[in-house]
């Protein structure tokens, strides 16, 4: 899994032209607002949420503790938080991934996303939308909702030494929705509990067995 730069004030400008001409936004505390229907370039924050208004064309979001929130019609190159959740509205656009260590990721209708989806500790969830990479966490949920298509596959990785747990954790839940697609490898490096809709298309699972279910809901476990 690919590591989330940690330290965002003294990053590196690398000599590419943004994809959206716009101002930056770099702070150390505080959230940051990109208004609806304007254009940014990176928005940045150590400590504080950033929220992107229905419209608003961003390059990249990044913080350390805050959430991100995406709204409808948002286009993006990437997302990514070290402590918190980041959600993404509808008809989003996103050209690179999209990803968190302890939080939730929550991807709403026609919203694409080119790369990949990854948490460590937070749960996945996709309706109806498209992801162009794979989908990848250690301890986290991931629900590929009705309609959706993965095409990179789906990792959930072992816990190595770093990710400290105490007392025994649930399995994750693996949860392919009707009409979903998952292209490529289905890998589990450790216990899982996977169903899959009798509508659904899915890659070659290793390390789980598929069980199939029909109607609206998985079962519990």
């Amino acid at each position: 899994m690919s590591r989330i730069r940690l330290v965002l004030a003294t990053a590196v400008a690398f000599a590419i032209a943004p994809a959206f001409a716009g101002q930056d936004i770099d702070k150390i505390n505080g959230s940051i607002t990109a208004e609806a229907s304007q254009t940014y370039g990176d928005l940045e924050t150590v400590n504080g949420s950033i929220r992107v208004e229905a419209n608003a064309r961003i390059e990249n979001a990044e913080t350390v503790n805050g959430s991100i929130h995406a709204a409808d019609n948002v286009q993006a190159q990437s997302l990514s938080t070290v402590n918190g959740s980041i959600r993404v509205g509808t008809q989003a656009q996103i050209d690179g991934g999209v990803e968190t260590v302890n939080g939730s990721v929550f991807v709403d209708r026609g919203s694409r996303i080119a790369r990949n989806v990854e948490t460590v500790n937070g749960a996945i969830g996709l309706v109806d939308s498209d992801l162009g990479g794979g989908i990848e966490t250690v301890n986290g949920d991931i629900t590929v909702g009705a309609g959706s298509h993965v095409q990179g596959g789906i990792h959930v990785e072992k816990p190595g030494t770093q990710w400290i747990q105490i007392g025994k954790r649930k399995p994750p839940r693996i949860v392919i929705g009707a009409n979903a697609q998952v292209d490529g490898p289905l890998v589990f490096e450790r216990e899982v509990t996977l169903y899959v809709h009798r509508t659904a298309k899915i890659g070659k699972v290793s390390g789980a067995t598929a069980v199939r279910y029909d109607g609206d809901r998985a079962p519990k476990d």
